[in-house]
């Protein structure tokens, strides 16, 4: 099993056969075996990554990381103001963090107010929520594996006489 996660982490889009003749599985054996990942929420999705640089309705959102401190709830820990955060339409991921701070919400909005009022009317004002702080994102260099800058350098040897 692991092995066809690790191909398909690669690359979503391989075929069972693809996958059959790489992990010299037959290709029955190999569905059966995507069917119980999914079936099990092992595998929950399927999608594109894409490059935000080239991206221009990715090129033009505002990306804000924000620290929380949270006071846990009893009984729920922080697993229920996780839930109440992590269910709002901006957040795109959501945290438990050792050290300074709690938990870290990367969110997206349309421009840099948009962002600022989450974070002030929405997030802010949650029951148990101590403090926020939020930085943003300019620029994305790397994610999960996936370089997204070009490299620009000339490769080519020097010339020595």
């Amino acid at each position: 099993m692991e092995e066809i996660l690790d191909l398909l982490r690669q690359n979503a889009r391989l075929s069972a056969e693809d996958i059959a003749a790489m992990t010299k599985k037959s290709v029955s054996e190999v569905q059966s075996i995507i069917k119980k990942l999914e079936n099990d929420g092992v595998i929950l999705k399927y999608a594109a990554i894409v490059n935000p640089e080239k991206d221009k309705a990715s090129r033009d959102k505002v990306v804000a990381e924000i620290q929380i401190q949270v006071q846990p709830q009893r009984e729920h820990g922080f697993d229920a103001i996780a839930d109440r955060i992590y269910r709002f339409p901006q957040v795109k991921s959501l945290y438990l963090m050792s050290g300074g701070y709690d938990l870290k919400v990367l969110i997206e909005g349309d421009n840099l107010k948009e962002v600022a009022l989450f974070v002030s009317e929405k997030l802010s004002t949650l029951e148990g929520v101590r403090s926020t702080k939020t930085n943003f994102v300019l620029k994305t260099y790397k994610e999960n594996d996936i370089v997204y800058v070009e490299d620009e350098r000339d490769h080519r040897e020097g010339v020595h006489a």
